[in-house]
């Protein structure tokens, strides 16, 4: 198979967890027969940096001809400590999704048996934790019009919205996701206080006749956010709007036990976009010490998700597995054994799929 893919590196470690990826999708490559051609791309600080947008139509264009994007993370310091800043990294972000359509961001939350004992959860709450979130990207209170501050400056204002068509489209992925995993559909919203939250609710409720072998269940945002830690294991695919699947997401990512394993996808009608969970974290940019097992993990998503290769997104999959079992990480998951750095794994990683 031929694939092009875009690479949007973006700012901090984000260089240098992408090309990990890089390494291990040239290895599945060589493994299987594919042809597989990069082409790099301008986004985040970088790009304002460099031509003064977060994400320049060169950039959209490369990830408009590509079959996939493989990104890394943006952000930076200097942009962040500037309340004033009028262009901000995390405007290409929101940008890219809104341009590229990616209305739907798949977040799978797992343990890894090696780890269970890292995660600030106790063992009998989290193990065999197998669930995914479903958060829709393009709506609600991140785009919603009108936004801004009193002339006073003194008050200001963020607008939720929601369309029926936008709901209706995540919600019929989730649907789809349950029937392929254990049948259960949670509805994360705040119904009893918002009405975007009871238009979610109404169209789930009126698409669930069509899916009759999938249990739905419905629950509020703050009741989702203590169970989530309490019993995870009772969650299988949920679905909620922005801004709550933002935050459940993160909480839901100390499960694992670091950030820096956690894969996940954003889905358009025609694109699809693979990143890992974590930030840029700048202050380990350019030091090789930065975790790429999430960002190699999100390429196991791409080969699942946008080229339907089952075999090869398994085998990148084991091979993560295996290094975390036999110590071959980086510092944040040593503890009080060798830490290797970012391009040792990278390496490592590839090798063991060439074998």
């Amino acid at each position: 198979m031929e694939m092009n893919i875009a690479l949007l590196p973006g700012d901090g470690i984000g260089p240098e967890v992408v090309d990990q990826a890089v390494k291990v999708v040239n290895a599945v490559a060589k493994k299987f027969g594919h042809k597989i051609t990069f082409e790099k791309a301008l986004t985040g600080a970088a790009a304002i940096d460099a031509v003064g947008l977060p994400y320049p139509d060169e950039t959209h264009e490369v990830c408009l001809r590509s079959d996939a994007v493989l990104f890394g993370a943006i952000g930076d310091p200097k942009y962040d400590n500037d309340p004033s800043a009028k262009v901000r990294p995390e405007q290409g972000l929101l940008l890219m999704r809104k341009k590229l359509g990616l209305f739907a961001n798949v977040r799978p939350t797992f343990t890894f048996p090696s780890l269970i004992d890292k995660s600030p959860l106790k063992r009998d709450r989290i193990e065999g934790t197998d669930l995914v979130f479903l958060r829709e990207l393009t709506g609600g209170i991140y785009f919603g019009e009108p936004r801004g501050r009193s002339e006073q400056g003194d008050r200001a204002f963020d607008t939720c919205v929601y369309n029926v068509f936008e709901i209706e489209r995540l919600a019929r992925m989730g649907f789809e996701f349950a029937r392929k995993r254990r049948k259960l559909l949670t509805c994360v919203d705040k119904a009893n206080v918002l009405a975007t939250s009871r238009l979610w609710r109404e169209t789930v409720q009126r698409l669930a006749p069509e899916y009759p072998d999938v249990k739905v269940e419905y629950e509020f945002v703050d009741a989702v956010a203590m169970r989530l830690i309490q019993w995870p294991k009772s969650y299988d695919v949920l679905i909620t709007e922005n801004l709550f699947g933002d935050i459940l997401t993160d909480e839901a990512s100390v499960i694992s036990g670091s950030m820096g394993l956690m894969p996940s996808a954003s889905l358009g009608s025609d694109i699809k976009l693979f990143e890992p969970i974590h930030g840029s974290y700048p202050q380990a940019a350019g030091k090789d010490i930065a975790n790429p097992l999430a960002t190699v993990l999100s390429a196991s998503m791409m080969f699942e998700y946008a080229f339907d290769l089952q075999e090869e997104a398994k085998l990148i999959s084991d091979v993560v597995n295996r290094s975390i079992e036999e110590g071959i990480v980086t510092e944040d998951l040593a503890g009080d054994g060798k830490a290797y750095k970012t391009s040792e794994v990278g390496d490592w990683l590839a090798e063991q799929i060439a074998k």
